[in-house]
């Protein structure tokens, strides 16, 4: 993970939602911390491919760099590797060969923006979607469009640049196949938990009494009262992602192999997913991967402490939006660490930073995350790592 490439660029994420309101890809944006500067998309795809390898899920690339890009056409990215290209560079007859080529190789080509020409037929076949933004799409008042210029209704659209739960709810009706971005700016009435999921009330319990220190003997109790959410712990510790050599059968034994704090950590996880509503899955997928992101910046030099309370502090950064209430009310309710408490109620502290910096991966560019890097004293490169081993580390718990 020592590419070039990563010390000159920055990696944002997002959910591509599908209309199930299932994750059909992570859209990774890249964008050049100076614009001209030459870049080696083999190095950008060598170090994608550690997370999305080749018959792995689906990674929609949007590469903000115009020579990156025009790198990226000519070279050979793995057929899972859809490529989201700008009209502008679509409509250049110079980069019409190259195209042509990446379809032929299996990638899913992704047309962003509307083009200012028609495009030839045998080109617009190379492209399965069309990706149209909120703010320029025509057809907010209609049902359904005339399409954009130089592309017909045959290729569906994906609507980009959605921020909230109605949004995503109105692209859907207007047609989109999918949106791109984080519908998790409002607050939707119906977000409480539903059948199959775990009871809040036994989560919060579980979490003041493993802060107050109590015996197994009392945890094992609180735990047999709620079935799914033990059914849930014994699913989590025998799965391939603790790497346990033995199976777990009995609730104590779970308990007391996990220990205090990683049992603290996989409950604050529990309790930050525990809605069932599908909009609100978006906002379950941001707040896991803020967790481990905020772990993963300060690994290299936190200690045991640190690194679970800055996760505690991601996971539980958009509990405000699921239970509709501000921090400094609900945190009185759910006990958490004084330097947690500040990042989330207050925005300061020592966790503030971390926590800036996990929101701006989410959206940002560049110019913006670098200088949120220098305030942590880190490099572009560190960032990058991180939002590559979140993202992979998610997956394998998801």
């Amino acid at each position: 993970m020592d590419q070039d490439v990563l010390r000159n660029i920055a990696l944002s994420y997002s959910p591509m939602v599908d209309r199930q309101r299932s994750f059909a890809a992570t859209r990774l944006t890249v964008s050049a911390l100076r614009s001209g500067q030459p870049l080696q998309a083999d190095q950008l795809l060598a170090a994608i491919s550690e997370v999305w390898p080749h018959a792995g899920t689906r990674v929609s690339l949007n590469v903000m760099s115009e020579t990156l890009l025009n790198d990226l056409l000519r070279a050979k990215p793995v057929s899972n590797v859809m490529i989201e290209i700008p009209s502008f560079i679509a409509c250049d007859p110079q980069n019409t060969a190259a195209i042509q080529e990446l379809h032929s190789n299996g990638n899913t080509l992704l047309l962003h923006g509307r083009p200012t020409m028609l495009l030839p037929r045998e080109l617009l076949s190379c492209f399965k979607y069309s990706i149209i933004d909120l703010a320029e799409d025509r057809r907010k008042n209609e049902t359904t469009g005339p399409g954009e210029p130089g592309v017909t209704r045959s290729v569906g659209f994906i609507q980009s640049g959605v921020r909230t739960v109605a949004e995503m709810e109105n692209s859907f009706g207007r047609g989109a196949v999918a949106i791109l971005g984080w519908p998790i700016d409002d607050v939707t009435a119906d977000s409480g938990v539903k059948k199959g999921a775990p009871d809040m009330g036994v989560l919060v319990e579980l979490i003041r009494r493993v802060d107050d220190g109590d015996d197994v003997d009392k945890l094992e109790a609180v735990l047999k009262r709620d079935p799914t959410l033990a059914f849930q712990l014994m699913r989590y510790i025998n799965s391939p992602a603790f790497g346990l050599a033995v199976e777990i059968s009995s609730f104590r034994h779970a308990i007391m192999l996990l220990g205090y704090k990683r049992l603290k950590r996989w409950l604050a996880l529990l309790l930050a997913t525990a809605s069932k509503d599908p909009n609100l899955r978006p906002v379950m997928y941001a707040s896991v991967r803020r967790g481990i992101f905020m772990e993963q910046m300060v690994a290299p030099a936190g200690d045991d402490e640190m690194r679970g309370e800055v996760f505690i502090c991601g996971v539980f950064s958009l509990l405000d939006k699921l239970f509709h209430r501000p921090f400094d009310d609900l945190l009185k309710t759910i006990p958490v660490p004084e330097r947690v408490y500040q990042a989330l109620a207050e925005g300061v502290g020592p966790y503030s930073p971390y926590l800036e910096l996990a929101r701006a991966v989410e959206s940002e560019t560049a110019p913006v995350i670098n200088e949120l890097a220098e305030q942590l004293l880190v490099g572009l490169a560190e960032v990058n790592r991180a939002v590559l081993a979140t993202l992979t580390l998610a997956s394998q718990l998801e």
